[in-house]
C-alpha cells in the first residue's frame, strides 16, 4: 500500500530517526504518555483518530495528539518529546502512510502497542474514489499504481466501523470497562449513522454533482454520496498543479457549470482563487477534518454538518 509522503514529510521522518536513540526519557513532563496510572494512555497521528479515541475511551483514556491544531499533520515534525511519547503510550492511534514522520517513530519504538486504522478498515485506491469514468486514467496517472486514499473518516459509517474496531482493542486492554467501551462506541456509531443520514438526504436532489476541491481528500465522501470530485492536485495538498493541470481543472469547472471551487483550512486557497475567477465562480471552505482550526470549538460532527451545509449551497440542492 502506497502514499505519497511530500518532501517535508521525509525530512521529517529522518529527523525523528535520529532523535530515536536517547529519547525514551525525553517524553515532556506534563500531560505525557504514562502520566496517569488510572487512564489509558493512548497517543493519536492526528484529529480525526484523537477524536474518536475521545469519545470511545471516554474518562478512562489521556489522549495526547502529536498534530497540533491549525498545521497540516501530512508535514508533522517531531520532536525527541513526542517520540518519547510514543515509546510510552499504551496504545498508538496511526492511519500507516499518512505521516511518516509518525511512522518511523512508531515503528521503532511502539512495538505491538499500534492501532493502524488502516488494516481495520479497507482503504479505496487513490485513483477510483469519486472519480467518473472519463477522468479515471487522468486521476491514475497522479497517484501511482496502489497508492492508497487515506481520508476514511470522510465516510461516517466507515469511521463508525473504526470505532467498533478501537472499542474491542481498548476493551482487550482494559477488560474491566470493556462494556463501557463498546457502549461508548454504540452511542458513537448512533451519531455517525443519523450524520449519515443527514447527507443522504441533504445531497439526494441536487442540481449538480461535481466537485472541484484543493486535492483530492474527498474520494469517501465522494463514493459514499455519489458525488464526483475533481481535483486541482492529488493526494498531496502540498504539489504544486501543472499548467496543463490547471488548464484541466478550469475546463472541467466550466463543462459542468461549477459556481464554487472549494480549498481547505489548513492550505492556501491562491490556486482555487486563480481558478474561480477564470471560471466566474465563488471560493468555500471544504474541510476535510485532517485537523482542526486554531481558534474555534468545532468538533468532527460539526465540521461536517457546516460541509454538508457548504455542499448544499454550492450543488443546488433542494
Amino acid at each position: 500500500m502506497r502514499f505519497l509522503p511530500t518532501p517535508r514529510a521525509l525530512a521529517a521522518g529522518a529527523a525523528a530517526l535520529l532523535a530515536l536513540a536517547g529519547v525514551t526519557a525525553c517524553a515532556a513532563d506534563d500531560g505525557s504518555a504514562g502520566s496517569d496510572p488510572q487512564r489509558v494512555d493512548v497517543v493519536a497521528g492526528f484529529y480525526p483518530l484523537q477524536f474518536l479515541a475521545e469519545r470511545i475511551g471516554g474518562h478512562a483514556v489521556a489522549v495526547t495528539n502529536l498534530a497540533r491544531p491549525g498545521a497540516d499533520p501530512h508535514d508533522l515534525e517531531l520532536n525527541p518529546g513526542q517520540v518519547g511519547q510514543i515509546s510510552e503510550a499504551e496504545l498508538v492511534v496511526v492511519l500507516h502512510g499518512f505521516q511518516p514522520a509518525v511512522d518511523e517513530a512508531v515503528q521503532q519504538n511502539a512495538g505491538d502497542r499500534v492501532f493502524d486504522v488502516a488494516t481495520v478498515e479497507p482503504l479505496l485506491d487513490a485513483a477510483a474514489g469519486g472519480h467518473d469514468h472519463d477522468h479515471a486514467e487522468e486521476h491514475a496517472e497522479e497517484e501511482p499504481a496502489g497508492t492508497k486514499d487515506p481520508h476514511v473518516w470522510l465516510d461516517p459509517t466507515r469511521l463508525a466501523t473504526i470505532g467498533d474496531k478501537l472499542a474491542e482493542r481498548l476493551g482487550a486492554m482494559d477488560p474491566e470497562r470493556a462494556g463501557e467501551y463498546t457502549q461508548r462506541a454504540a452511542a458513537l456509531r448512533t451519531e455517525l449513522e443519523t450524520l449519515d443520514t443527514e447527507f443522504a438526504e441533504g445531497l439526494k436532489t441536487c442540481q449538480r454533482r461535481e466537485i472541484v476541491v484543493s486535492h483530492t481528500a474527498f474520494g469517501y465522501l465522494a463514493q459514499k454520496y455519489q458525488l464526483k470530485q475533481i481535483g486541482i492536485t492529488g493526494l498531496s495538498p502540498e504539489n504544486e498543479p501543472s499548467p496543463q493541470r490547471l488548464g484541466e481543472v478550469i475546463r472541467e469547472a466550466r463543462e459542468h457549470q461549477a459556481t464554487t471551487i472549494f480549498f481547505e483550512t489548513l492550505v492556501s486557497p491562491k490556486v482555487a482563487e486563480t481558478i474561480a475567477r477564470e471560471v466566474g465562480a465563488r471560493t468555500a471552505v471544504l474541510d476535510p477534518l485532517e485537523g482542526l482550526s486554531a481558534d474555534g470549538d468545532e468538533d468532527y460532527l460539526s465540521v461536517m454538518r457546516t460541509n454538508l451545509e457548504t455542499l448544499r449551497t454550492a450543488l443546488g440542492c433542494s
